[in-house]
């Protein structure tokens, strides 16, 4: 059932976002196919799908996640499709571009499942991971903004405007983010800390669709038109282990 969200978005706009995927392409296509028949069922003017990043590492199958992104949805037609980076993926890149410590860290952090999903050695993968999978990961945004809300991996620091945020908080923050009860100039919408118990998490100036699907929770998506939201979610593992 809808409720009332902390923002709202033009008459016309409908935008899903998507939570944290690592891996799961089961959780993902369940969700894209949750959200192909809820147009169906919902027809709307203007419907855009956010994925807020983490599409790699710790699940098992990363390189199916990139490769289903890096492609058009067609089973859902005429959907603007905005897809967000987040620490994972900057870790890879950090790691690509051979920064000091970059690989141990990435691979400390479930980048180990990223390399088996691509089937290539450890040792000598730089080469072997598919270019079309680097190019998407490269061009994933940093932000996006539409009505009253601003979408984004990790948050935002508080009390810096948009435009000036550091790149590395959008993907990484936690604590300054995550217990300020102040307003920001707009309601975020972010994943990157998953919630303990499965489910979402509204506050006034924040929204957290990170569920854990890694850890065999639900994939959440967090549906938005004017001033309501409403909720799909994928299904659970049979045994939830804990994150």
């Amino acid at each position: 059932m809808p409720r009332i969200a902390p923002a709202s978005l033009a008459e016309g706009e409908r935008i899903y976002a998507v939570g944290d995927v690592h891996g799961r392409l089961d959780r993902l296509d369940e969700i894209h196919d949750m959200i192909s028949d809820d147009l169906i069922g919902r027809p709307t003017q203007s419907p855009t799908i956010i994925h807020l990043g983490d599409y790699i590492d710790r699940g098992p199958d990363s390189a199916a996640v990139l490769s289903r992104l890096a492609e058009p949805i067609a089973r859902i037609a005429h959907v603007k499709i905005v897809n967000l980076m987040g620490n994972h993926e900057a870790m890879f890149l950090a790691a690509l571009n051979g920064e000091p410590g970059a690989f141990r860290v990435w691979v400390r952090n479930g980048g180990d499942k990223c390399l088996q999903s691509w089937g290539v050695d450890p040792m000598s993968w730089k080469g072997l991971v598919p270019q079309e999978h680097i190019r998407f990961i490269e061009s994933l945004y940093l932000m996006h903004i539409q009505g009253g809300y601003v979408f984004v991996h990790a948050g935002i620091r508080p009390n810096f405007d948009l435009n000036e945020q550091r790149e590395s908080d959008l993907y990484w923050i936690r604590d300054p983010f995550l217990d300020y009860d102040g307003s920001f100039s707009h309601v975020v919408v972010h994943g990157h800390t998953p919630d303990e118990n499965g489910l979402p998490v509204v506050r006034h100036n924040r929204i957290g669709i990170d569920t854990g699907a890694v850890f065999g929770g639900p994939l959440t998506c967090v549906v938005l038109e004017r001033n309501q939201m409403r909720f799909l979610a994928s299904g659970v593992d049979t045994v939830m282990p804990h994150a």
